[in-house]
């Protein structure tokens, strides 16, 4: 009885310590990479992010062939009915895969202009779109402390963006665009966050398909529609540069540690939503801005808390913890 209850448990608390380094790390180390000087040229964020998702399918295709019992012929075979023989199931795939990729492009943005700290506490709006999306798409109903916490969370985002008199004396015209221009990815990024994850929940839950096929032909985990759509953003934006360079052109270890962490996060982000709950997650994403700052304060030297800060970093971590509570599962928790 007691190894039947210690296993869940296990799974749940190794879910929330890989969530919070994936995340913290990625977030970190993706900024430093944005801001870091080198002798050589920045590396394309679009190439990145298409190098990241031909990671995913390759770990993917791994994942799916361990679960067909390691056998080549099963794989293909299993691959070859879920993908190819469902071109419809796979096609409903290509919008939020679209969306998808259009987010990774804009966090990339916003990490180049927002220190880590800012960028995490701000990028969890998305809890409101996802909200949104859910109530608008879904037919969802939030309860009251839902509402509540959805406040608490907007208001706490703002406090965190409200810049002291010694920020607003310091910034010049460059500074202020620079904010401007994060400000205003992050903030997209949260809208296609929000309607592609409910997007993406929907098919996942309500669908037979293992998680690894649906992050093959997704690209949460993201494959088919995310190289495809990645390769489309870097012919339109890095074409030229891509053409004249060289496509890891710029590429760095750090920058090669951040692939590998974007690769892994839609992987593990997905089996999270499988096999944890809210509550995990909240826990994950509270760890993951508190560490944020302390590393970008003490290590990056590109953050200086405000009494704002703090304000809205509490309202934001607070919000997070009241809308993952559910009410009717602990108390049938607190009956066992």
């Amino acid at each position: 009885m007691l190894a039947m209850m210690s296993k869940p448990n296990t799974i749940k608390w190794l879910s929330l310590f890989l969530l919070v380094l994936q995340t913290t790390s990625l977030v970190l180390l993706l900024r430093y990479s944005r801001t870091i000087q080198t002798k050589t040229d920045r590396y394309l964020s679009s190439t990145a992010i298409v190098t990241a998702e031909f990671l995913k399918a390759l770990m993917c295709i791994v994942l799916v062939w361990l679960e067909q019992e390691r056998s080549l012929i099963r794989l293909i075979k299993t691959l070859h009915d879920e993908i190819y023989c469902k071109p419809v199931e796979t096609f409903k795939l290509a919008i939020p895969s679209g969306l998808y990729a259009i987010q990774n492009n804009l966090l990339f943005i916003a990490l180049s202009y927002l220190n880590a700290a800012t960028y995490q506490v701000t990028y969890q709006l998305k809890i409101l779109t996802t909200a949104l999306c859910a109530v608008l798409i879904l037919g969802q109903k939030l309860d009251a402390l839902k509402w509540f916490s959805l406040f608490m969370l907007t208001i706490g985002v703002a406090f965190v963006q409200w810049p002291d008199e010694k920020q607003t004396e310091s910034l010049n015209k460059a500074s202020w665009f620079q904010q401007f221009t994060g400000l205003g990815a992050v903030l997209s990024a949260t809208l296609t966050s929000g309607f592609a994850g409910i997007y993406f929940e929907k098919i996942l839950k309500t669908s037979p398909t293992s998680v690894w096929i649906r992050n093959i032909q997704l690209g949460k985990g993201k494959s088919i529609f995310g190289v495809f759509f990645g390769l489309i953003i870097v012919y339109t934006m890095d074409y030229s540069i891509v053409s004249q360079k060289g496509f890891f052109n710029g590429y760095t270890t750090i920058v090669w540690i951040v692939v590998l962490l974007q690769g892994l996060g839609g992987l593990l982000i997905a089996a999270v939503i499988k096999y944890a709950d809210n509550i995990v997650k909240g826990f994950a994403t509270s760890l993951s801005i508190i560490l944020s700052s302390i590393v970008s304060y003490f290590l990056l030297h590109d953050f200086e808390p405000t009494l704002f800060f703090y304000f809205g970093t509490t309202f934001v971590i607070g919000a997070t913890f009241l809308y993952s509570y559910d009410k009717k599962k602990v108390t049938e928790e607190s009956k066992v």
